[in-house]
């Protein structure tokens, strides 16, 4: 499955916008490295999924090979298992960056895998292309498997290795292009209905609202065969309803996140640096923090900005804090003391708006920000709650 940002493109067993909690460099698991140029992480959840792969398997290859050797194939299985998914992640990876697209990470999970691309594609085709990537290597790797099972003499232990990660592959890859986001066969739903359309937006929503239906029909599935194959008492049963409630809420949530991510798009345009900044009051640093607050509600102000004593902007006043100290402490606390110094990317332009200034606040995630006229006079502070407030129900 891939992700894209802004919005949310695929991810394995299937495929926010606004500044992103924990910075660019907030890593999603235990780094493993980086081939043709992409990071790699496998999250700690991964290893409960091969403990449980491990265990299930293990049955079927007992009847094989004597134990304890057969939980260390069964254990062999798991980790090809997500070797199957890695590269159907990778091959979304690759495509995206030979398309143009620069890609953040690849990672492996519980649920399978994803790829976080930092952009959308710019045409349905390229959407497609990077879409069908992944399901079409594990269509592959299946196909391959069923030719190797037809004309190499394998050993028995070989031989359900291969069938496994044959019938493994071939699951992946159709469940993959189930027609509902955030799957990847929601992609080419989305790509189809965006060249059909001219318009991206229309291809999400549709694509979106489908796959509910899927994550619903996952559900159903489960419970049926929870109770009917199984008479309501069998082990693998309710693993299986377990399990696909599991699936089934994770594609009804990234569906979901997907018809917000259109709507949140449709307010994109809308934003202005200038209409939501606070107005700014300028103080010297040594100034006592309650004569700041003084002098910002007698300006009308919503910030506090410092300047040296020729009104150059030197730093921001955290509202955090601000609000954080008690009232009797304030008199004995500086400004200074509750400040940020304006590295660059904290000082913005007034007349940034929409997709600009969405991306200038991921460049440098900030609770405030110091909005510049071109002259460089201060025109204001811009805060990362207000912006957030302005995609309230979204």
């Amino acid at each position: 499955m891939t992700n894209t940002a802004p919005p949310t493109q695929g991810k394995t067993p299937a495929g926010d916008p606004g500044p992103r909690k924990g910075g660019p460099d907030a890593r999603p698991g235990l780094y493993m490295g980086r081939p043709f140029g992409v990071p790699v992480y496998v999250s700690p959840s991964w290893f409960l999924v091969a403990l449980l792969v491990t265990v299930m398997f293990e049955g079927q290859v007992n009847g094989v090979i004597d134990r304890p050797l057969s939980y260390l194939v069964a254990f062999a299985y798991a980790v090809l298992l997500y070797g199957s998914v890695f590269v159907h992640e990778l091959s979304h990876a690759v495509t995206a960056r030979v398309l143009g697209l620069p890609v953040r990470s690849v990672t492996l999970h519980i649920l399978g895998g994803e790829t976080s691309i930092e952009r959308e594609a710019a045409t349905p085709g390229r959407e497609f292309l990077i879409a069908f990537a992944g399901p079409l290597v594990n269509l592959v790797l299946a196909g391959l498997g069923l030719l190797a099972h037809a004309v190499l003499p394998l050993p028995d232990v070989a031989l359900l290795l291969i069938d496994a990660l044959t019938f493994a592959n071939l699951l992946v890859g159709v469940f993959n292009l189930l027609p509902g986001l955030p799957l990847d066969g929601g992609r080419l739903v989305r790509a189809a209905v965006w060249k059909a359309t001219g318009h991206s937006r229309s291809g999400a929503i549709v694509a979106g609202w489908i796959g509910r239906a899927v994550a619903v029909a996952c559900l159903i599935a489960g419970a049926y065969l929870a109770t009917y194959r199984t008479g309501g008492t069998g082990g693998i049963g309710w693993l299986a309803l377990l399990w696909s409630a599991l699936v089934a809420s994770f594609i009804w949530v990234g569906a979901t996140q997907a018809i917000r991510a259109e709507r949140f798009r449709d307010r994109v345009p809308l934003l202005s640096a200038r209409r939501l900044a606070r107005r700014a009051t300028l103080v010297t640093a040594d100034t006592p923090l309650a004569e700041a607050i003084r002098r910002a509600h007698a300006d009308q102000a919503g910030a506090l900005v410092i300047a040296d004593h020729d009104g150059n902007p030197q730093a921001l006043v955290s509202e955090k804090a601000v609000t954080a100290t008690p009232e009797h402490r304030r008199p004995w606390i500086t400004v200074g003391e509750l400040s940020r110094g304006l590295e660059p990317d904290l000082a913005l332009p007034a007349d940034l708006a929409g997709e600009d200034l969405i991306t200038a606040l991921r460049r440098n995630p900030a609770s405030e920000y110091l909005l510049t006229e071109p002259d460089g006079r201060v025109y204001g502070v811009l805060a990362v709650t207000d912006v957030d407030r302005a995609f309230a129900g979204v």
